[in-house]
């Protein structure tokens, strides 16, 4: 049942489509874009923050500069010492951090790789309270800027689409990111799916949808109808691993489906009963991950 704050604001934003749907439209926008207080963790986001403080602890720490404010980076080095196999930048996804990302950082480490991994904006460490594409593939370009090329990049949810916009240069201004590999977990294609999503939660109407795309389109160049990964992946023809989790109920495993039929460069490995989240601390689902980097073949990959 909808909260009653949730119903106020539905009947708000449903008005506005009569009385002023651009103004309703940019508001939704900004929304869209605010990220949650990241010192207001729930009782699990604090328990998963301090029991992963030791592992923290071992990556050494750079403010990055971005054209939005900074960005906290986290540089883990291969476990060992050594000369590092190459460097693996990893995303988390929206409202979440680097603690999340944990086992993927971990099994990249054991690896030989060096880890770089980023606090987005408004997230973590990152300072800001706003988030969406631009801002995120500009933190990326950042990072490849000081720490790239990478021999990787994963992502997560959001992370996984950052990835792959980050690397298709697909926001005007901002140089593609160099990588030989792409890893994206639970991720969604469609960004215009997405809205059209969100523009249901808040009873927006077709003025106030078509708002918000020439919002996308001011904030990154570009219509929204172009922001789609599968297609975006069909013309990088770049090794790409998609890793879904069948029962995952925020991003339909239809996006993985998409995302695989960009052709044979994509490979598709279904990570079953592990839902959105707790894919990430699966051993296996990391140990994938790493041999894909490594190019070590496996038959559980399926295309």
């Amino acid at each position: 049942m909808a909260s009653f704050s949730h119903k106020v604001i539905r009947t708000l934003f449903g008005a506005g489509e009569h009385l002023a749907p651009r103004l309703t439209g940019r508001a939704a926008f900004e929304l869209f874009c605010r990220t949650p207080n990241p010192k207001n963790m729930s009782d699990r986001e604090r328990r998963i923050v301090e029991q992963s403080a030791r592992f923290m602890a071992e990556a050494r720490r750079h403010h990055l500069t971005t054209r939005f404010g900074r960005v906290m980076a986290f540089d883990f080095r291969p476990e060992g010492g050594g000369r590092p196999l190459g460097t693996v930048l990893v995303i988390h996804g929206w409202q979440s951090r680097t603690e999340h990302m944990k086992a993927i950082v971990e099994g990249y480490r054991e690896a030989g790789y060096r880890v770089i991994a980023l606090d987005l904006p408004g997230h973590g460490q990152s300072s800001g309270r706003r988030l969406n594409m631009a801002i995120a593939v500009d933190a990326a370009r950042v990072a490849g800027e000081w720490f790239g090329p990478f021999a990787t990049v994963v992502g997560h949810s959001f992370g996984g689409a950052v990835a792959v916009n980050s690397v298709a240069g697909s926001v005007k201004g901002i140089a593609s990111l160099q990588a030989q590999r792409l890893v994206l977990i639970s991720t969604p294609s469609s960004m215009p799916m997405l809205f059209e999503d969100f523009g249901r939660f808040l009873n927006l109407g077709p003025k106030s949808q078509t708002a918000i795309a020439a919002q996308v389109e001011r904030v990154a160049g570009h219509p929204l109808e172009d922001y789609v990964g599968a297609d975006q992946l069909a013309r990088l023809d770049l090794p790409t691993l998609v890793i879904h989790a069948p029962d995952d109920r925020e991003i339909s495993s239809d996006n993985a489906k998409a995302f695989a039929a960009a052709g044979t460069h994509v490979k598709l490995y279904w990570a079953k009963g592990l839902g959105h989240r707790r894919i990430l601390a699966d051993p296996d689902v990391a140990a994938e991950a790493v041999r894909f980097s490594l190019g070590v073949k496996k038959k559980s990959l399926v295309h």
